[in-house]
C-alpha cells in the first residue's frame, strides 16, 4: 500500500543540454564536435535523416515499380459466439446496426465475422460477411439461424 512515508519522486529527471564550445576541457571545444570543414562544420545546415554521408542512400537504390494487394483486403470486425450470447436475448438479430446500437462497434464497420469461441445458448438470428468454421459448426449444431451476407 502506498502511504505519505514510502512516496518517491520516481519520475526520470530531464537530461541535461549539452554545452558545446565552452573550452578545451568541456570536450566539445574549439569545433564543438563538428569535426573539421565540410557541409556539417557550417552553420544553418542540416542532414536528412537518410543521409549516410555522401554514400548513395539506400532507399533511393530500392525500385518504386510493384503492386501490392493490400488495398483491397478486406477488413473483418469480429465478434465470438460468446460475447453474442452475453449481449442479446433470445429473438433479436445480430448485425452490424445491432451491435452498433449495443455499443459494440463504433466507426466506420465494412465488415462483420462471426468466431467461434464460446457456446452460443439463445436462438439469435445472425447476419455477417463471414463465419470461421468453428462457428458454422456450433450454429449448425445448435440449429441456429445464421446468414452470410453478400454472397
Amino acid at each position: 500500500m502506498i502511504t505519505l512515508s514510502n512516496l518517491g519522486n520516481f519520475s526520470r529527471g530531464r537530461k541535461k543540454r549539452r554545452r558545446v564550445g565552452r573550452g578545451i576541457g568541456s570536450g566539445a571545444g574549439k569545433t564543438c564536435g563538428r569535426g573539421t570543414k565540410g557541409e556539417g562544420a557550417r552553420s544553418g545546415t542540416k542532414t536528412r535523416l537518410t543521409y549516410e554521408g555522401g554514400q548513395f542512400r539506400a532507399f533511393m537504390k530500392y525500385p518504386e515499380r510493384g503492386f501490392s494487394n493490400a488495398q483491397f483486403e478486406q477488413k473483418f470486425d469480429v465478434v465470438n459466439l460468446k460475447q453474442i450470447d452475453d449481449m442479446y436475448h433470445a429473438g433479436e438479430t445480430v448485425n452490424i446496426d445491432s451491435l452498433k446500437e449495443k455499443g459494440f462497434l463504433s466507426g466506420n464497420v465494412r465488415a462483420l465475422k462471426i468466431l467461434g469461441t464460446g457456446e452460443l445458448t439463445k436462438k439469435v438470428t445472425i447476419e455477417a460477411h463471414a463465419f470461421s468454421q468453428t462457428a458454422k459448426s456450433k450454429l449448425a449444431e445448435a440449429k441456429i439461424e445464421f446468414r452470410e451476407l453478400g454472397k
